[in-house]
């Protein structure tokens, strides 16, 4: 007799696009890993009306969890029940938890890229340049705050977005954040020891240029993106380039990502399985084991 084997528990992403994001195989290799009949599916959501109709329907499809992109990081708090002390403060939610029926909005963008950084260059007293200001952007400026960065400054193209991300920082955190207007080339300020673009800039297929002066830029400056797909995008080959060390987006996809993991499955991952996973889904070659060149 044949055994049908039982329903997968249900986890995925709403956003727009989503094509280029190699966050569902990542997460459907890891729970293959630790043996979990889960399984993560990507869905692009056209705009907020769908968006609606989306998280009204994942309570009787019976999800257990869903990841937030952009451009719905903000639009998506008002569909929830509750949110947690982190959206409240920074005013966006990137993940879902479905617990006794109830939509709960959480964020660990800004702790994702928060622990990316810390790997290669400690937060605490650097003056923080970020390009862009959306959903992510606003947690992790915040979240650079909150582990000790001594001021920001906020570059966007629509004022009214820079200023009010900028009052919830000084709000949150205390610590002093500007709004620059981005006009091109972008010329960076002196004394700037971390440069993130937080922006869509560099994404495949487009592979869009920032619009950087770099002769403005510090070679001693960590330069940081957020995109995951090219992982080594034209800002960080300009970057390293010039002499600049880079913190890259699949390396924050991948701290944010075994957080969310774990709140979902109640598993605390390995992060080499992480890691490993996400290589595979980008297509990247992995060393050998004994290579000496990792």
């Amino acid at each position: 007799m044949t055994v049908i084997p039982p329903q997968k528990h249900m986890t995925g992403m709403l956003g727009h696009p989503v094509a280029e994001n190699p966050i569902d195989r990542m997460f459907d290799a890891v729970y293959a890993h630790y043996g979990l009949h889960w399984q993560f599916w990507k869905n692009d959501i056209a705009d907020r009306h769908d968006l609606a109709l989306a998280v009204a329907a994942l309570r009787p499809l019976g999800y257990r969890g869903m990841a937030i992109t952009v451009p719905y990081k903000v639009a998506v708090m008002d569909l929830l029940d509750e949110l947690d002390d982190d959206v409240r403060a920074i005013g966006a939610a990137n993940y879902l938890t479905i617990e006794a029926g109830r939509l709960i909005g959480h964020n660990n963008d800004g702790k994702g890229v928060v622990r990316a950084i810390e790997k290669v260059e400690p937060l605490g007293g650097q003056r923080v340049v970020m390009l862009g200001a959306g959903g992510a952007g606003r947690a992790m400026a915040v979240e650079m705050a909150w582990a000790g960065a001594a001021h920001l400054t906020l570059v966007t193209r629509r004022e009214s977005q820079g200023l009010e991300v900028c009052q919830r920082v000084r709000a949150a955190t205390g610590v002093p954040c500007d709004w620059r207007a981005w006009d091109r080339p972008v010329q960076v300020p002196d004394g700037t020891g971390i440069l993130m673009n937080a922006t869509h800039l560099g994404c495949a297929p487009d592979l869009e240029p920032v619009g950087l002066q770099w002769d403005s830029v510090d070679p001693a400056c960590v330069v940081v993106d957020v995109i995951t797909n090219p992982r080594i995008t034209p800002f960080l080959s300009t970057a390293t380039e010039h002499g600049c060390r880079i913190v890259d987006g699949v390396e924050m996809l991948v701290q944010l990502a075994m957080q969310i993991f774990q709140r979902w499955t109640a598993v605390t991952p390995d992060e080499s399985v992480f890691q490993a996973a996400v290589s595979a889904a980008l297509g990247e070659k992995l060393p050998a084991t004994g290579d000496s060149s990792r």
